[in-house]
Formats: structure tokens, C-alpha cells, sequence
């Protein structure tokens, strides 16, 4: 359980900052990039959320919300280890098949792609789309993470579904508003 009553504690002044198991790490690693990532991710998630209002899909990006901030946490616990327990938060193969099922569900009526999409329309596809792109460079900082450290391998594997998720999640809220906005090749030549 957290609980936090003084926000601020003096003890990254020097430039570290503390991991889960206690240990205390430089500010410029990789692993405490991927987790700035990761939060910037469930940042733009809120933004999407509050833009899109009552849509369905609000319901799903709620509880993703809330698995990124488990996902931060397997990333900010060192070890070789991945088994989840009481006191370790790891992601499990059953959260990234929920994506994956959500996915299918969510593409099932979707018209197939004829063309890129440019990310815009409305805002709340426009915020889906940033989110996205954030996943995406998340993912790429997991990669550079993962070359120096141990990180758990569904936790990379939801990043990579995560991002094919809000794609999807965006173009079936586009397409109950006017549809993608496509590109168009060469267009402004």
C-alpha cells in the first residue's frame, strides 16, 4: 500500500533515485528513462480520457491506466526473477492477452486500412494518437533498458501490444467520428 505524506524527500538532490528493492540508481539510466516513458504514456492517456467523454473505449484506457502504473513498477524492480508475489508487482501473460483480445474485439468491424493515417481528427483521437506514438518510444527505451538490464519479457510484450491498442482504439473512435483521416501520397506537392 502507498502512502505519501511529504512529497518531497531530499534524497534524489544528488542526482540517484530509488528503486523498488531499496537500491539507488543515477537519474540518466535506461531503466528510469523507459519509467519516465511509461508515465508520460499514462499522462497522455489521461488527456485522451478527458477528451473523449462518455466514448466506450473510456472504460478500457481507465484500467490500462492503472496496469501502466503496475508497469512502472515490474520496470523499477531489479532482478532476474519475474514471477509476480504480494510484494512484487510484475505484469503477467494474462494482462497482455486482454490487449490482445481487446484488439481483435475493437478491429472486428473496422474496414481494412487502404492508406496510413495521419493522427488527427477529433481531439480525442488526436490524443489517442499521441499516446500511441509515446508507447512507441516507451517500447524503444525498453529495448535500450533491456540491453543493460534484466526486465521481464511480458512487460515488454504489453508495451507492444499497448501501442497496437491505442492504434486501434483510436481508429474505431474515428470511425463513429467522420473516420481516419488518411494520407494522401505526394498531396501537397
Amino acid at each position: 500500500m502507498v502512502k505519501l505524506n511529504r512529497i518531497y524527500t531530499r534524497t534524489g538532490d544528488d542526482g540517484t533515485t530509488g528503486l523498488v528493492d531499496g537500491s539507488r540508481v543515477p537519474k540518466s539510466a535506461a531503466r528510469l528513462a523507459l519509467i519516465g516513458d511509461v508515465d508520460e504514456a499514462n499522462s497522455a492517456l489521461g488527456v485522451a480520457i478527458a477528451a473523449l467523454g462518455d466514448d466506450p473505449v473510456v472504460g478500457d484506457l481507465k484500467r490500462i491506466q492503472n496496469d501502466l502504473f503496475d508497469l512502472g513498477a515490474d520496470f523499477a524492480t531489479p532482478g532476474e526473477s519475474f514471477a509476480p508475489s504480494d510484494m512484487v508487482l510484475r505484469i503477467v501473460p494474462a494482462q497482455v492477452a486482454r490487449l490482445e483480445a481487446e484488439i481483435d474485439a475493437m478491429n472486428a468491424d473496422l474496414p481494412p486500412l487502404t492508406s496510413f493515417i495521419l493522427p488527427g481528427g477529433t481531439p480525442g483521437v488526436a490524443a489517442l494518437h499521441l499516446a500511441r506514438a509515446i508507447v512507441r518510444r516507451a517500447e524503444r527505451t525498453a529495448v535500450v533498458a533491456a540491453g543493460q538490464v534484466p526486465l521481464n519479457p511480458q512487460a515488454l510484450a504489453y508495451l507492444n501490444r499497448l501501442s497496437d491498442h491505442l492504434f486501434v482504439a483510436a481508429r474505431l473512435v474515428a470511425s463513429r467520428n467522420g473516420g481516419d483521416v488518411l494520407w494522401k501520397p505526394g498531396a501537397t506537392r
